[in-house]
């Protein structure tokens, strides 16, 4: 069973805790941890997505962040976001080497599998720009088939047309693309 911590409007958590399956099934907002994996090429930024796995709950078989998860009960964000990039793609990275960027609001309801998904969720945002060889990760196969570089502008465009092959959230994608700007990758 895995519980996350209720949390208010900022991502605090209430003291409270909630099961997953029940967080999404009721629409309770709780928190995860999205972390974008972005490198400098000659053609602009690149971002690494990973293509979720097609035995997933939500978004079978499309583009998403480079790693995300939930945050568990009790975990502070950046231990989340440190444990899905080992968990999804074997990426052995410090705290210190994720940028906290900043956090955004994800709220949805849509049906998958004839079940309602209600997803409400605060998203902390961390950049990572480690060098990732991608034919030397190891994929946690549950959760992902595969992992690609994309132009970040390329996506950004393409999720704000609603492109079906993409499913990252078009708010961390912009964060992800301030980042860029600020640091000039």
């Amino acid at each position: 069973m895995e519980l996350l911590d209720i949390v208010d409007e900022n991502g605090i958590p209430t003291g409270k805790t909630i099961e997953r399956k029940i967080a999404h099934s009721e629409g309770i907002r709780h928190r995860t941890a999205h972390v974008w994996i972005i490198r400098k090429t000659d053609n602009g930024a690149e971002v690494l997505l990973q293509k979720r796995a097609m035995g997933k709950d939500s978004f079978p078989g499309r583009y998403d962040t480079s790693s995300a998860g939930h945050i568990q009960a009790g975990d502070e964000p950046e231990e989340s976001a440190i444990r899905e990039m080992k968990e999804e793609l074997g990426i052995d990275a410090s705290v210190s080497d994720l940028h906290f960027v900043d956090k955004f609001v994800i709220n949805y309801k849509k049906e998958f599998y004839g079940k309602m998904f209600k997803d409400s969720e605060i998203a902390f945002v961390y950049v990572y720009t480690g060098s990732v060889d991608i034919d030397k990760l190891t994929l946690q196969k549950e959760e992902l088939d595969r992992v690609d570089w994309f132009n970040l502008e390329y996506v950004y465009e393409e999720c704000k047309k609603h492109n079906q092959k993409f499913c990252a959230p078009i708010d961390g994608l912009e964060i992800a693309r301030k980042y860029v700007c600020e640091y000039g990758i």
